[in-house]
């Protein structure tokens, strides 16, 4: 029978049948410069993790109103979601997508990297050197990376929408406030809650560990997806207590930063994406040292 598709169902059919020939590129791309020598990594402690974002906040200071220009597009885009989602009867899954713009954070930041790796040379750096990312010779893994952590966002909705289907679903909620009030007062929304919680932070807790170094190693090297994500997990097995601080950093801030409606992200995305190249920098080991 014919129905109406809702947009996950559209996007992924799109996706499915018309990126078979990007997947193949992206999948070459992954695997060049994998002869390079994987970096060295340093411990760090939570000192580093606070000088990091003293260091992204002077970053975001230095860049002003170049660095909010590039980071409104977030908190717009998280207000169309929510329109998109209330329009096509997807209440359930709104908290879901705004919580999953932390597994595609990481790539969204690349331009926020190359500002900040442009500063820190003595470079002149501006917005449209972040948007010059696609010219980089290591564009295709990170657009390869970045295609992974958007599988991850989408097997985090799937996910999710298993989770309302199992517990207060699976018809969509009557109202908002209907909705609402099944969440926080009901046997089974209180489930959803603790079990969605929990998937979630598995989730997080995987990108956190592939991305945290890789996407600014493989911007400030030349290195493969395959180098660059080793890279990062084992910074993240070598500091394991900090990194988890560094987390919960983000994740805290990305809550603040949602407040109200998402507009406390024009300073929290820019703060965190320079702050996340400053702890690269203190973490892997440069090339060029014998430190480590």
């Amino acid at each position: 029978m014919q129905h109406i598709r809702n947009p996950l169902e559209w996007g992924w059919d799109h996706l499915r049948g018309d990126t078979s020939g990007l997947k193949d590129w992206a999948n070459d791309a992954a695997h060049r410069g994998e002869t390079a020598a994987a970096p060295s990594v340093r411990r760090i402690t939570a000192s580093d993790l606070a000088a990091a974002l003293v260091e992204g906040l002077d970053d975001f200071k230095a860049h002003r109103t170049d660095v909010i220009f590039i980071c409104i597009v977030y908190p717009i885009a998280g207000l169309v979601l929510a329109r998109l989602v209330f329009g096509y009867e997807l209440l359930p899954l709104l908290f879901p997508i705004a919580a999953g713009f932390a597994l595609i954070g990481p790539a969204a930041a690349v331009g926020l990297y190359e500002m900040s790796r442009r500063r820190e040379a003595g470079l002149d750096s501006s917005w449209v050197d972040a948007f010059r990312v696609v010219r980089s010779p290591a564009f295709g893994e990170i657009l390869a990376l970045g295609l992974g952590l958007v599988a991850i966002f989408l097997a985090w909705l799937a996910a999710a929408n298993l989770i309302y289907g199992a517990t207060l679903g699976p018809a969509p909620p009557a109202s908002v406030e209907a909705f609402v009030r099944d969440v926080f007062m009901t046997p089974a929304g209180l489930a959803m809650i603790a079990v969605g919680i929990g998937v979630g932070f598995l989730f997080a807790a995987a990108t956190l560990a592939i991305s945290v170094v890789s996407f600014p190693l493989i911007l400030d090297r030349q290195v493969g997806v395959g180098t660059a994500v080793r890279t990062s997990l084992r910074a993240v097995g070598r500091n394991p207590g900090p990194m988890a601080l560094w987390g919960a950093i983000v994740a805290g801030g990305l809550v603040l930063g949602s407040l109200p409606a998402f507009l406390g992200l024009i300073v929290v995305l820019p703060v965190l994406g320079h702050g996340t190249w400053r702890l690269y920098r203190k973490v892997v080991v440069p090339a060029d040292s014998l430190d480590g």
